[in-house]
């Protein structure tokens, strides 16, 4: 007697994935020392990988085809690693050797490289294990050009693995997102890092350094900031304490 084994095969959810992405990785890792001491915090492993692998095997298999990379701490070392490790993706370096430009002014000085198109943008020190479906072609699906400027996967702050915030946003049923109204009291929402933004949030901005908050409290105060809620694992690996924790839960399955 023979028994069929029948194969499962992993849900598309349709919808158009950006080409270009955007890759947070100049940040100087304070929380991270002292295994930040002689690297950048991209380049600290995870599982055997180093953190930004793991992004760019994410936007590999999301089908998209560029990245934007912005450096500054050890802007060599990390320059060397995308060189050298990086491949199927096209690559441009956004340099913030001179200054630190923080998320917001780092997609200022890169809006140039980014085009004209709706872009991902992904933070180098999350790491995100996929649900049922790709979810990075989740918020490809979900996007709305007409309705969206920025639309931001989310997952519940008691799936939020080793982050130890209160939570960033409330999200309405229609998928619109806010900000978490009162001190002291939880939102039911953390932000995983990763998100697709219009170009069109790109303006007037202030000189200097400055963060993607500006751009999200547009969006909105327009009605045009939407959320999409992760289905699978997440883990914010910002301390040596957190790689320990989270590779433990990767290798319970």
């Amino acid at each position: 007697m023979t028994t069929k084994r029948t194969l499962a095969i992993r849900p598309d959810p349709g919808g158009t994935v950006p080409e270009t992405a955007m890759v947070m990785a100049a940040g100087l890792g304070k929380r991270m020392r002292p295994l930040t001491a002689t690297r950048p915090k991209p380049l600290v492993e995870v599982a055997g990988k180093a953190l930004i692998d793991h992004v760019f095997n994410r936007l590999r298999s999301a089908g998209v085809k560029r990245a934007v990379v912005n450096v500054h701490y050890l802007a060599d070392a990390l320059e060397a690693h995308l060189d050298n490790r990086v491949k199927g993706i096209e690559i441009q370096v956004s340099d913030e050797r001179s200054q630190l430009m923080e998320t917001g002014g780092g997609i200022v000085q890169a809006r140039e490289l980014l085009g004209d198109k709706p872009f991902i943008v992904v933070n180098s020190d999350n790491l995100w294990v996929d649900g049922p479906a790709d979810a990075i072609r989740l918020l490809g699906a979900r996007w709305d050009d007409v309705a969206m400027d920025a639309l931001l996967l989310l997952v519940p702050l008691a799936q939020a693995h080793n982050h130890g915030g209160q939570g960033d946003f409330h999200l309405a049923p229609d998928g619109r997102i806010t900000k978490r109204r009162q001190p002291g009291r939880p939102a039911p929402f953390v932000y995983t890092g990763v998100q697709i933004l219009s170009p069109r949030v790109i303006a007037h901005w202030p000189e200097g350094p400055f963060s993607t908050n500006l751009f999200w409290d547009r969006a909105i105060a327009a009605g045009r900031a939407y959320g999409l809620v992760h289905q699978g694992l997440w883990f914010d690996v910002g301390t040596p304490e957190a790689i320990g924790r989270t590779e433990a839960i990767l290798a319970d399955g």
